[in-house]
């Protein structure tokens, strides 16, 4: 375990990045190697320099950085999704974990997204919007995919009054998503355009994606994350959710198609924090949901994922959630985290996620290109291609296999029966409701181990179905059936913009705790 105390200073300048951008502009864009305006300007690096904090923040990367990405996801989202689970009792096991949300940890989500992600989308725009305006395309693509990720974890924060002076008011959920929305529109189209004049890039050198700069890539991305976020709004707005998605599909160059197109960070320097804080602290570990999906389906994926357990050579275990922890040693010898942390390409959109996104809206009726079926095995088929596995085809059509009881070899109390309970193959006579169920349960196993996008999708479904903890520490703030809905405002902003996060309680529909419900997750049937 490295958790490092939230030094007061730190708090303070990402405070002052979050609330107050506009104070000491000139000094907190003074470039610390003594360049020159003038010459900062050559190849537009006055304007690129704000690229890559915001490449290496989506998701916190950086050596010595890993204690801020286990803040902000590794203790709540990727755990909270049924992805991994913590052999620690952090705080005598009274934490995130068992819903006794730590404010000084989860103020680490909001100070890393507000300095880095979204004062370089604010910095970008002012010096390239209406003069270079592929770059501001550009910003503004990187932008919303750092900060539908905030929104998703909060409801309300700070996006249309960034860089006003305290106290600053919140954006309502909903009018972040409408902005979101008309910002994608503009990328698009300001790239598209670029590409039809056959423009070379000016790009490419400070791309940290894979897509080298091609702003056609950019625009598949665009588009498939404005797929994303349409499948989210789907209950609550469901015209526009359709709109959405139909706009996405139906533009030139589509949305993502082969595994070449996924968006990734590619970082000469940084590996995944999870390789550390998984294989170096032994602090987080394959969850016991994990395993029941994965050996009951006989995935083989499973050797990518996972690495088998110290305490029991060739078997893979997992953790559950929510338990006592007399002490680490209990469970710090199951299944650590695999190969898949272990590369330099950090995924946090994959093709396999386009295709299942697109089967979902072929379920619901929309125009998608292919049929619901069709693409389900195409999202199968494009993971495994990504994982370098082989056998789809087979595994898409078992019909028979089913995920397993989860048993805790050294704490039987821990034990559980399966609860995910559909087999793989498509089934054209099922409900609804229960193709939905394999749809997100497939995208599930091919979006790990990115914890944010899969505790959205749990949020907005139900799906796949997770064992409850068994200690919830909450206080009936939330719910052992449904878990955490979001995150607490945090405390560095109530201390320092309090009229501002007045008007984002104001705006969430319930009171401040983790059990309210975000306002694209409404307590309705899927169908």
């Amino acid at each position: 375990m490295k958790l490092k105390n939230i030094k007061t200073t730190a708090v303070c300048i990402s405070l002052l990045a979050a609330v107050g951008c506009t104070d000491n502009f000139e000094d907190i864009n003074t470039n610390p190697n003594g360049f020159s305006q003038e010459q900062l300007a050559q190849d537009f690096n006055h304007i690129k320099g704000g690229f890559a904090p915001m490449f290496n923040n989506i998701q916190v990367l950086g050596n010595q950085r890993e204690d801020q990405y286990q803040l902000q996801q590794n203790l709540n989202a990727d755990i909270w999704s049924g992805y991994m689970a913590t052999p620690t009792g952090f705080r005598g096991g009274s934490n995130n974990t068992t819903y006794d949300l730590i404010d000084p940890w989860n103020v680490a989500i909001w100070s890393n997204a507000y300095p880095n992600v979204m004062f370089n989308a604010y910095d970008i725009a002012n010096k390239a919007k209406g003069k270079y305006d592929q770059f501001y395309a550009l910003s503004l693509i990187l932008k919303v995919e750092g900060m539908h990720r905030l929104t998703d974890i909060f409801g309300p924060i700070i996006y249309s009054q960034y860089g006003k002076e305290a106290p600053i008011a919140y954006d309502s959920q909903e009018e972040v998503y409408n902005q979101m929305f008309s910002e994608l529109d503009i990328a698009v189209t300001e790239l598209t355009k670029r590409v039809d004049a056959g423009e070379a890039t000016a790009f490419a050198a400070t791309d940290l994606s894979g897509y080298k700069g091609d702003y056609k890539q950019w625009v598949k991305f665009a588009n498939t994350l404005r797929l994303r976020l349409a499948m989210r709004i789907v209950k609550v707005k469901p015209d526009i959710a359709k709109a959405q998605a139909e706009k996405a599909i139906a533009q030139k160059f589509g949305v993502m198609t082969t595994n070449g197109d996924a968006f990734k960070i590619v970082s000469p320097d940084f590996t995944n924090p999870i390789a550390t804080i998984s294989g170096s602290w032994l602090d987080i570990r394959m969850s016991a949901d994990m395993e029941s999906i994965l050996k009951g389906y006989e995935d083989p994926r499973i050797a990518a994922y996972f690495d088998t357990s110290a305490q029991f050579p060739g078997q893979y275990k997992g953790v559950r959630t929510g338990i006592t922890i007399g002490g680490k040693g209990d469970h710090q010898d199951f299944s650590g985290i695999g190969a898949v942390v272990k590369s330099k390409e950090i995924y946090l959109f994959t093709t396999a996620e386009a295709y299942f996104l697109r089967a979902e809206g072929a379920l619901r009726g929309w125009n998608m290109g292919s049929d619901a079926e069709s693409l389900y095995k195409l999202g199968i088929q494009a993971s495994f291609d990504q994982r370098g596995v082989s056998g789809a085809a087979a595994y898409s059509a078992d019909n028979v296999k089913l995920p397993v009881a989860y048993t805790d070899p050294n704490f039987p109390v821990n034990n559980a029966a399966p609860v995910n309970n559909v087999t793989i193959a498509w089934d054209g006579a099922a409900t609804n409701e229960v193709k939905l169920q394999k749809i997100i349960t497939q995208k599930w196993i091919a979006g790990f181990p990115e914890g944010q996008e899969a505790w959205s999708d749990y949020r907005r479904t139900g799906y796949p179905k997770l064992f409850p903890v068994l200690v919830n520490n909450s206080g009936g703030k939330i719910s052992t059936p449904l878990g955490p809905r979001r995150i607490n405002f945090v405390q560095s902003e109530i201390a320092n913009n309090k009229e501002g996060v007045a008007t984002g309680v104001a705006k969430l529909g319930g009171p401040d705790t983790g059990g309210t419900r975000l306002w694209w997750d409404v307590n309705a049937p899927n169908f």
